[in-house]
């Protein structure tokens, strides 16, 4: 259990590091008048490759009977997904909630929009991409029964 713990802190210390880049990423070029769906995913991509570096480094052990090029082609697969999930969010966020409602519109500017559907987009993706790496990408430890 402290292992698995221990690895969630790795892993948040890592995702904190690539949210740091995808989030200013995709707020500053959002501000310079890029549109927020483009914006977020050049931010997104950007981490994922972060984070795909750092995540083998420090968070999870290798399987190694899977060759690189295939770790990294599932890693890919599931962060499309995790960009699909990501953008899906920002949209509903933005789109159909932000821009349908006056009086939200009213309260807040554009740009707050974009940043707080970013970061329930990002808190989704997070969790997500955690357990299919842990699922899909993490060497399988041995009990001691086995």
């Amino acid at each position: 259990m402290k292992k698995l713990f221990d690895q969630l802190i790795k892993f948040g210390l890592v995702g904190a590091f690539c949210f740091v880049i995808d989030f200013t990423i995709t707020v500053g070029m959002n501000r310079i008048g890029v549109n927020y769906l483009i914006a977020a995913f050049f931010g997104f991509v950007i981490s994922v490759t972060v984070n795909y570096v750092l995540s083998f480094k420090f968070v999870f052990k290798r399987k190694e009977n899977l060759d690189r090029r295939a770790e990294f082609m599932i890693f890919l697969i599931l962060s499309v997904i995790g960009l699909g999930i990501n953008e899906l969010i920002m949209y509903l966020c933005v789109d159909l909630v932000y821009y349908q409602q006056a009086w939200l519109q009213e309260k807040i500017i554009e740009n707050t929009a974009v940043i707080a559907a970013k970061i329930i987009a990002t808190a989704v993706v997070m969790v997500y991409n955690f357990v299919t790496r842990k699922l899909f990408l993490e060497k399988k430890e041995k009990t001691k029964s086995e």
